[in-house]
């Protein structure tokens, strides 16, 4: 299912919409739209210990689940500009990227009408702030290599292969 299944009519002159190739055009006006991957940022936040900060989500999708402490970027913000917002916002920390470990691609919630997002992934380390829970984060707990959550108690298909990604490099 496309973000644009929904879409049926401009939401600039409310003229009918023609979809195409992932895009949905109005004749009318000349608006488009297209069918895009919402970009995430995220971080693997590793402290001196070689223990890893994960989050227990507060809110649906997921509640009560652990997740990767990160999210959404905001129109024309660089990713690392989100990734270290979206890290003050949920933890109270100051991070500071070490490496990109790499990008996945997953769905916002369960199902097919879920939207797509592609998901960018950091490892971190903290350079200031005291940590806390915040935003829509319910808990934060630092686990080592061996100590991870269960796959059922993560919250994304992501998280799990983000965390193998993690636990597979040289600590």
């Amino acid at each position: 299912m496309s973000v644009l299944d929904g879409w049926h009519w401009c939401p600039r002159c409310k003229g009918p919409l023609e979809k195409a190739r992932g895009a949905a055009l109005c004749p009318a006006c000349g608006f488009v739209t297209y069918a895009n991957s919402a970009p995430t940022a995220s971080a693997l936040v590793v402290d001196d210990r070689g223990r890893v900060l994960l989050a227990r989500r507060a809110g649906d999708p997921f509640s009560g689940l652990w997740d990767v402490p990160g999210g959404f970027l905001e129109e024309g913000e660089h990713p690392e500009d989100a990734l270290r917002r979206e890290l003050r916002e949920e933890t109270g920390l100051e991070i500071e990227p070490t490496a990109y470990l790499g990008v996945w691609m997953d769905r916002y919630g369960d199902g097919l009408g879920a939207p797509a997002t592609l998901n960018l992934v950091w490892t971190a380390r903290v350079v200031a702030g005291e940590e806390r829970p915040d935003d829509d984060v319910a808990e934060l707990a630092w686990f080592g290599r061996d100590e991870l959550p269960p796959r059922d108690e993560l919250a994304f298909v992501t998280v799990a292969a983000v965390l193998d990604a993690w636990r597979q490099q040289d600590p």
